[in-house]
Formats: C-alpha cells, structure tokens, sequence
C-alpha cells in the first residue's frame, strides 16, 4: 500500500529518497556485448536475436513489403488516432525550428551562426513488455522537421516480427529504415555500425536498464539524448480533487516499471487517504497490476503539505518527469514550476494526454535531471557552426586588443597571429 508522510515531520532526504536500481551489475555484461557488435556485426545482433528474441531473421532490416503488410493489419480506427496524434505533434514541434543569423558591422566585421541538421538519426523504439508506436512519432517527427536525411529505428522483434503498430507508426513518422534488433546490442548496431545497421550521429529513445547503460557506454562516439531513468509521476492536488481521477494518473506511470515513482503532494489529509483506498481498488483491474503494485509499494508516496505553495517547493525539490496540477487556477502557479519535464494543467489534463495526442514531446528527463535537462525537441537533432569574416581594416582596428588579451594569457602564438598581417605587409 502506498505510504503517507507529513512534509514537515520527516527529512527531507527521507522523503524524496527513491529507490535506485543498481546498474553495476550491468556495466560488465553491456560492456561484452558492445564488443561483441564491434567485433562481430550483424553475426552478434543474430545471435543475440536468437537468445533473446525467439529466433533470429534471415534479413535484419525491415522490408517495405513487410511495412506494407503491417500497415494493412492496423485497424483503420487506430491509424486515424496516430494520424491525429502526428499531426498535433508536428503542429507544436514546427515552432521549435531555429534560424541561422548573421550580424553584419559596417566596419567590414561579420559573425554569424549556421543551423545543420544531424545527417543520422537513430532511434530505439522498445518492444519488450509492451510496444510503443507513440514513442516513434515522438522521436521520428522532430528529427523529421530538423531536416535529418536519414532517419533509423532498432527495435526488438520477437520471431523475426516487429510488431505491426511500430511499424505503421514508423511509416507515418517519415522514418527511413527499420531494424530488427533490440537492447544494448542494437545501441552498439547503431554507434559503431554493422553491415546491415548504418552508423548514426544521435541515438535517442527510451529502454530498459541494459539500453540506458548501453548509451551511457556508447556515448562519445555517438551523441544521445539522456540517460532516462524509470517513469515517474507527481501530482499536486487540492481537497476538490476526485480521488478517482488522481489515483487513476498515478498509476498510469506506475504500470510502466516496478521501478516507476508515483507521487501525491496534498493540502487535504482526507484526499490523501481517499486516494490511497482508490489506489487498492483499481490496481487490481489492471492488466499490469503486478507492475503497479510493485511500483506504489515500493515507489510511491503521498505527501501531506500545509497549503499549495509548500506543494510546488516539494515538486521543485523532486523536478519530476511530469507534473500534474490538479487545482482550478493552474496558471496561478505555472511560473512558479522551476523543475519539471512537462506539466499537466487542470483538473481534466491526464498525463496520458502528453504520452499520446496533446503534441508536447512525451520523451523527458528523469531521475531530478529536470533540474538542468530538457524535453526532446528539435534542437536535439541540430547542431549549430559558427562563422566569422572580418575585412583587412576590421582586422587591424582589433588586433591590439587581441594581441594584449592573448599575452595575458600566456599565449604569445596567438598573440603574434593577430598582428602578423599588419608586420608583413
């Protein structure tokens, strides 16, 4: 059953203490199968595609007649929704698209910044304990509108078969091939490449602990997006709240991972119990109620606080993946939100909203990195080059003050680079 804490009875170290996985264990076994990919390409995905997969397929790349078939087994209700979803993702993603500038002197100086997109995108899409065609459109489109030329999934397929919805998902997002490969093998496929798997410039996406070590190994040759941790899900509700609604939205992170956080922060003792009684009730209907049983126990917490300020400080103090507030003038308190990945306004703003259709991307920093990290965006799949032109008089106007700054640095190379075109002329 889920705990309740008094905010002002415990530590504050007692009360956001989460439960860490330790991924030590993991380091070494990650580590042997990267070298494996390096060494020994698609023989190593085929291989570990035998043993982990149920069978390994004669071709690891998904065929276009294979898309074709997929697409067709999708009811068409489903790919109407998708088609929405994409559409509202793309409508908010368009908005984050950067310009290049120039700034132009009239003495002749001119300095400027390029926008380029990443040539390679790849992106891991899981497939183990559940599918996620919602995290392809959430990686394909904004790699799409950033103007990435090629753009590639990895993705685990159990017998040889990538499920139907990711592939119809991935057909919708533009993306440009499809692998079948999954975990840290498919990170290695994708950072070191194989001869079937191309070499990538960014890895993004979510996975389970053997990915996200794998992209923590991994990177340096490659860029990747973040190292997610599991779910979590803060809520800051009121004493109108229905208890329904919020242990509902509790649990649809809690179902994700036995390792998921789901957290209430309350002004209302008699909400906090009302929700936890609610929790008891539905989790049991639940599909996956042995995930999120195993979630609220050990995760989960619900917070008493004095009023909805002392709320936003403790959501501040956690910086949660999402962020529900659930009170009647949510905007009252927007500006004071300073750590969250995305946040959820109103009392009829499901998180589930943001996995799924509102169009905000759903892939965000985890584990308090809110605190300095961001939402995947299309900035993630740019990489910016600076220019700088300067005429000969231009040159000479500064050169001084850059021989001097140099000097003051130690830096008599750079210091003589300066001026040299002014003594030998």
């Amino acid at each position: 059953m889920i705990k309740i804490y008094d905010y002002d009875k415990l530590s504050i170290d007692d009360i956001f203490a989460r439960e860490e996985e330790d991924t030590s264990r993991l380091e070494n076994t990650v580590a042997e199968i990267i070298e494996n990919v390096r060494k020994n390409g698609d023989a190593a995905l085929k291989e570990y595609a035998d043993k982990f997969d149920g069978g390994a397929p004669e071709c690891l790349e998904v065929t276009e007649q294979e898309i074709e078939e997929a697409f067709k087994t999708v009811s068409p209700e489903l790919i109407e929704i998708m088609k929405k979803a994409a559409k509202n993702i793309e409508n908010f993603h368009k908005r984050q698209i950067r310009q290049s500038f120039i700034i132009s002197e009239e003495d002749g100086a001119i300095c400027g910044q390029k926008i380029i997109p990443i040539e390679k995108a790849g992106l891991y899409v899981p497939g183990g304990t559940a599918a996620y065609p919602s995290s392809v459109l959430m990686n394909s489109i904004p790699a799409k509108l950033a103007g990435c030329s090629e753009i590639v999934i990895t993705t685990p397929a159990k017998g040889g078969k990538v499920n139907p919805v990711i592939l119809a998902a991935a057909k919708l997002g533009g993306v440009s091939r499809i692998f079948k490969t999954g975990g840290a093998q498919a990170i290695a496929a994708l950072a070191f490449g194989t001869e079937s798997v191309p070499k990538v410039d960014k890895i993004v996406g979510p996975g389970n602990a053997f990915v996200a070590e794998a992209k923590k190994q991994v990177f340096g040759k490659v860029s990747i997006d973040m190292i997610a941790g599991p779910s979590e899900i803060l809520v800051i509700a009121d004493e109108k709240s229905n208890p329904s609604f919020v242990a509902a939205d509790l649990l649809s992170q809690a179902e994700h991972d036995k390792m998921a956080s789901a957290v209430l922060v309350t002004n209302s003792r008699s909400l906090a119990q009302k929700v936890a009684d609610e929790l008891e009730v539905q989790i049991p209907l639940l599909e996956r109620s042995d995930i999120a049983r195993a979630s609220i126990d050990s995760n989960g917490k619900i917070i008493i606080v004095n009023d909805i300020e002392t709320a936003v400080i403790a959501a501040n103090e956690i910086a949660p993946e999402h962020l529900e507030l659930c009170l009647d003038n949510p905007f009252d308190y927007l500006d004071k939100i300073k750590n969250a990945g995305s946040v959820f306004m109103g009392r009829y703003c499901p998180e589930a909203l943001g996995d799924y259709f509102a169009g905000p991307n759903h892939t965000l920093p985890t584990s308090g990195t809110a605190r300095f990290s961001s939402p995947l965006s299309v900035d993630d799949f740019i990489k910016k080059t600076q220019f700088t032109y300067y005429t000969k008089d231009a040159l000479k106007k500064v050169s001084g003050d850059i021989y001097k700054f140099a000097m003051a640095e130690g830096l008599g190379a750079q210091a003589k680079s300066a001026v040299i075109r002014g003594e030998k002329e």
